[in-house]
């Protein structure tokens, strides 16, 4: 299988190096300085499992050099999906598959607003991992897994071809009994990383703080809420068993858009707190707490944007 990653930070760069090290054939698109490393001396993992570097990576700059794909994985941030998805429909094959595995829980309708539905998966991943600096993935914290399926969540042979080379590239794979839910699932979740933004804290500082930690708990259940008047069958006591799973994080976790914010780049707000918002307002859910995350982030990714143009 010809597998090409769109994006080769803490996410393209750790499942496709994970890939590319056990053999696969895999082509990363990156850019700048990160592609300039990648191509003279590979690309290093450094992971709580175990360091590992992949040597002679084949890496391009641009979509259109990557050839023919049978699997294409997009590590991209969030808001770039909507761009990535008009280019690729200019180069994918009949047979490629696209899978996302961004937060959020409209991904894959940007996905089919330029692509036809029998080339789009349903996707998500769990680690916590950053580009150190250009050519170097650090992966600090969670189990690594692929979380995937088709979208009408059907068992086909290209899933568990898929699944397949996943699991034998070392890779924990899951093939959802239903991909929405899980991709709900992972949404809740995220959108804690913009509490750690407004309260400047680490995951476990906010967790130790009755007060905080409460906050945190409303922000998830108003997300719940809307999963509820969109039809989306999660369970019961879903928001406490994340409540429970974060407790296992190591206490310094930080996740991918509050170092964006921190660090002045634009981030993935949008898709997280400020869509939280907007599907409250369409549901006719109050969702204060969010509100209040996204609103005092917008500046700062305001100006972000400006400085990137």
């Amino acid at each position: 299988m010809r597998i090409t990653v769109i994006g080769a930070g803490g996410v393209g760069g750790y499942f496709g190096g994970k890939l590319a090290n056990a053999g696969q054939d895999v082509i990363f698109v990156a850019r700048g300085m990160n592609y300039n490393t990648m191509k003279s001396n590979g690309l290093m993992i450094k992971s709580i499992y175990g360091d590992f570097h992949v040597k002679n990576i084949q890496v391009v700059e641009h979509l259109s050099e990557t050839g023919e794909s049978d699997l294409v994985i997009l590590g991209v941030k969030a808001w770039q999906v909507k761009n990535i998805a008009r280019e690729l429909k200019n180069v994918i094959q009949k047979h490629t598959m696209v899978l996302p595995l961004q937060n959020g829980v409209l991904i894959s309708e940007e996905l089919l607003s330029e692509l036809d539905s029998s080339h789009v998966l349903g996707g998500l991943c769990r680690i916590i991992s950053e580009m150190e600096k250009p050519g170097v993935i650090k992966h600090s914290g969670v189990n690594p897994e692929i979380i995937f399926g088709e979208l009408d969540n059907t068992l086909s042979d290209r899933i568990l071809k898929t699944h397949e080379i996943f699991r034998s590239s070392g890779i924990l794979s899951v093939i959802a009994e239903n991909i929405q839910v899980e991709i709900w699932k992972k949404f809740i979740e995220t959108c804690v990383s913009g509490l750690l933004v407004v309260t400047n804290s680490s995951l476990g500082s906010v967790l130790e703080v009755k007060e905080s930690r409460d906050m945190m708990q409303k922000m998830l259940m108003e997300i719940y809420h809307i999963s509820q008047a969109a039809g989306v069958p999660l369970e019961e006591n879903c928001v406490d068993k994340m409540m429970a799973f974060f407790d296992t994080f190591p206490y310094n976790t930080t996740f991918s858009l509050t170092r964006d914010v921190r660090e002045g780049r634009p981030s993935e707000i949008e898709n997280q707190c400020g869509l939280v918002v907007k599907l409250g307002e369409e549901f006719g859910i109050s969702t204060p707490v969010n509100k209040f995350i996204y609103q005092s982030i917008l500046p700062r990714e305001i100006n972000a944007r400006k400085v990137l143009g």
